[in-house]
């Protein structure tokens, strides 16, 4: 896509395309993220999208101008997903934990997209949302704006960072991922104790600790030591 200016007021499709659908952001956000999934980061592309759409690939700049704006709107939607999803319950701590566990599932269904969307910022809803939500969530909890600020930007970085970072190892094909798995039962998992002291002691753990993702480990640790601010704020401030 390429920068092209459509007036508001021209954007939606009044006539059903090809396939009788009537063109929507919505609708073009879904197939884009379909597509992605199935294609990966070329699938963004004009001709790609009026075919999967069955309409004119100039159609879709009523709604965008360029295919970064579509990315964009992919990324909100990732977002806009967990959003819907989750039930704050009032316990900051818990709220945040549950929240961050969703972003991770999140980006582990749709792999490939979160990996294209873990390090942009969209300026659109529901990434608004999201910040005003969290941001609610620490300062109802008592941290001061500093803080929250500091624990909001921690939290939604480790958060995204492990989203990428395993969303590449799931988009990874099986042979390769199972071939990663066995290096770490058949190199780290037999290293002699007289050469790799430390590994060999703690093999047994680190084969069933690289299995799985640390991301709910180091969320925990991120929450343990939030809570642990938040306590010596009160005891600074008698609170």
């Amino acid at each position: 896509m390429t920068e092209r200016v459509v007036p508001p007021d021209a954007r939606r499709r009044r006539r059903p395309t090809k396939q009788g659908v009537v063109l929507s952001e919505e609708l073009i956000v879904e197939t884009a993220l379909r597509l992605i999934e199935e294609h990966g980061a070329e699938a963004l592309s004009v001709r790609r999208l009026g075919r999967a759409l069955g309409a004119d690939p100039s159609s879709l700049y009523r709604y965008f101008r360029r295919t970064d704006d579509l990315m964009l709107a992919v990324a909100d939607e990732l977002i806009g997903r967990t959003l819907r999803a989750w039930r704050p319950t009032g316990d900051w701590r818990a709220d945040l934990r549950d929240l961050g566990l969703s972003m991770h599932a999140g980006a582990l269904a749709h792999p490939r997209a979160a990996t294209l969307s873990a390090y942009r910022v969209t300026g659109r809803v529901h990434e608004i949302q999201a910040v005003e939500t969290i941001l609610g969530v620490l300062r109802d909890g008592g941290f001061p704006d500093a803080e929250a600020v500091r624990i909001y930007h921690t939290f939604v970085d480790q958060t995204l960072a492990f989203g990428a970072l395993d969303s590449a190892s799931v988009a990874l094909p099986d042979q390769a991922r199972e071939a990663e798995a066995e290096v770490w039962r058949t190199t780290y998992g037999r290293l002699p104790a007289t050469t790799h002291p430390h590994v060999a002691a703690t093999a047994p753990h680190l084969l069933e600790s690289m299995r799985h993702s640390s991301y709910p480990a180091a969320l925990d640790l991120l929450l343990e030591a939030a809570e642990a601010r938040l306590a010596a704020v009160r005891g600074r401030t008698g609170g």
